[in-house]
């Protein structure tokens, strides 16, 4: 696909939840910001969304049936071609060790639900910027 002179390719962030609330929650918060959302319902469903259409960042859902959260992001960074995928863990945990473990997990970043619009464009912004340098 060829882009005209001077248009950017808008950002692809997938949203993975299982919960379709909060992935409309995330898609109302992060529509205006004008990136291309595409979501997932599972962690099996996210890993063949990043398999065939590689994302910019992925916002990721910890505690889900089958693969947790937590599973996919080991499995994104273990993988050579999408180890470079920015990882944002959401969760209504807000314990030490389960941001440490979605941290260890490989995510750069981790919010806690209900997630606060502000802080949740502020990460996208910053993690997508470190990615074009």
């Amino acid at each position: 696909m060829t882009r005209a002179p001077g248009v950017a390719r808008r950002a692809r962030v997938l949203i993975v939840d299982d919960e379709r609330l909060n992935v409309q929650l995330l898609e109302v918060m992060l529509e205006p910001e004008g990136y291309q959302l595409v979501t997932a319902g599972s962690g099996e469903a996210a890993l063949e969304a990043v398999a065939h259409h590689p994302p910019d960042l992925v916002l990721l859902d910890i505690m889900m049936p089958g693969m947790t959260g937590y599973q996919v992001a080991t499995r994104i960074k273990e993988d050579p071609a999408t180890s470079h995928i920015p990882i944002v863990m959401l969760s209504a945990l807000d314990d030490p060790n389960s941001r440490a473990h979605g941290l260890s997990a490989g995510a750069e970043a981790f919010l806690t639900k209900p997630v606060n619009r502000a802080a949740l464009c502020q990460q996208v912004k910053v993690l997508l910027n470190m990615g074009e340098s």
